[in-house]
């Protein structure tokens, strides 16, 4: 699998998974499966609860995805610092000479 894009394709995933979960809980607490909040916090509930369902659910269905954007931060970070190790190292050798 490619890490070119990895980090928005698993953003995008993982905000799709959410919304999901948001119209699937909206929809079970309109015909009344679930209960429905208090009041007016009936948009709050169906917010917190599409939270808790939603994580353990990416969790698992986006591994890969997941795993993908990790490799790539994983290879951007040893990138930044071999730069700043070989920079390091060129600013020593020019202040020895100097």
């Amino acid at each position: 699998m490619s890490t070119k894009h990895a980090t928005i394709r698993y953003t995008a995933m993982r905000l799709g998974v959410f919304v999901g979960c948001f119209f699937a809980i909206w929809g079970l607490v309109h015909f009344g499966v679930l209960p429905a909040g208090l009041g007016d916090s009936n948009l709050l509930w169906v917010l917190m609860l599409s939270i808790v369902v939603s994580a353990p659910l990416s969790f698992v269905l986006l591994r890969k995805q997941r795993d993908a954007m990790s490799e790539r931060i994983v290879a951007r970070v040893d990138s930044a610092k071999a730069k700043l190790e070989s920079n390091r190292k060129q600013e020593d050798g020019l202040t020895q000479t100097q």
